[in-house]
């Protein structure tokens, strides 16, 4: 996600929190340009407990294999809005790029990628 300082990507934080405490087995890594102090600072305000945060301020290695870093334009450098779900050995068995940034994921359908 581009940032947990946005409305959109704070929203997505939070739903996706709250689902993947239901659910067994179930990690949800949050991935954004944001230092990490600043997630966990986010995190710990908003209680999520249930998901990991990854900071890309030191590479944007795991953007480009992804295919999602932002080339040009103001947000160059940070990541698309994109949802990517991986089973337990590693499989890609759910992707969505989102195609406005301010734009929410389908979260049902990446839940039911999951479960």
């Amino acid at each position: 996600m581009p940032s947990l300082d946005t409305d959109v990507c704070a929203a997505s934080a939070r739903v996706f929190n709250e689902k993947a405490s239901a659910m067994d087995g179930v990690s949800v890594l949050v991935i954004s340009a944001d230092l990490p102090f600043a997630m966990s600072r986010f995190c710990s305000t908003e209680g999520l407990q249930d998901i990991v945060t990854l900071s890309m301020m030191r590479s944007r290695a795991f953007a480009k294999d992804y295919g999602v870093l932002l080339q040009d334009g103001p947000l160059a450098g940070i990541t698309a809005r994109a949802i990517v779900v991986l089973d337990e050995s590693g499989t890609v068995t759910y992707t969505e790029l989102v195609p406005e940034i301010t734009q929410e994921p389908d979260y049902d359908a990446a839940l039911s990628a999951v479960a």
